[in-house]
């Protein structure tokens, strides 16, 4: 008993029989896919609580804990996405406008996710003007002085650095948000052409 064979078994399990219609059975693993889109929704929302939360109570094992149990919730839904892509393009199907939806969906959904991961590292560190500033390399002479190194005169030049420091953290922060809304929309108007199909291959 091979991958293949469980795969057989599963859809069988599903009612994708060899007695089943070919638009029965293309509804039937559609209709899954707009589940599995489901999840992935239910998983970004958990996540994005979760970092919420981190941001204003801490909790770093809380939050690598998280981000653990949601690589593996959106690893789950990406393999369950390729079988469909793969069964969408049995010849029993034929359908590789359907399976190219879905691979599209993919790709969106894997861009979507390195970005939102760069968002988060992004907020995390901060605006390089704003971060905390740690004592470790200073030298202390007295319980209560030390020789902070952080004290510099202010300079024109100094106040250029951070400006640009912080311009190049704000561009970078945008243009990953922009990413994330721009794969939302493609995915979006994806998912609109396989309920479109859904409803066409219903009212057959």
């Amino acid at each position: 008993m091979g991958e293949e064979d469980d795969l057989v078994k599963g859809v069988e399990a599903m009612g994708f029989d060899g007695g089943s219609s070919s638009p029965i059975r293309t509804v039937d693993l559609l209709r899954r896919f707009l589940g599995v889109q489901q999840r992935r929704a239910e998983a970004y929302a958990k996540l994005r609580r979760g970092f919420t939360r981190y941001m204003a109570n801490g909790g770093e094992l809380a939050y690598q804990q998280l981000c653990g149990e949601i690589t593996g919730e959106f690893n789950d839904c990406s393999k369950q996405v390729l079988e469909m892509e793969s069964l969408l393009l049995d010849p029993d199907i034929s359908r590789s406008d359907l399976a190219e939806i879905l691979k599209s969906v993919q790709a969106q959904e894997k861009e979507k996710l390195h970005l939102t991961a760069r968002i988060q590292i992004l907020k995390k560190a901060g605006r390089p003007s704003e971060r905390l500033v740690n004592h470790e390399s200073c030298r202390f002479s007295k319980p209560a002085e030390h020789e902070c190194v952080h004290v510099h005169e202010i300079t024109e030049e100094a106040g250029t650095e951070d400006a640009e420091a912080d311009a190049e953290y704000d561009n970078a922060l945008k243009e990953a948000i922009r990413g994330v809304q721009d794969a939302v929309t493609s995915i979006n108007e994806h998912l609109e052409e396989v309920r479109y199909e859904i409803e066409a291959l219903e009212s057959e």
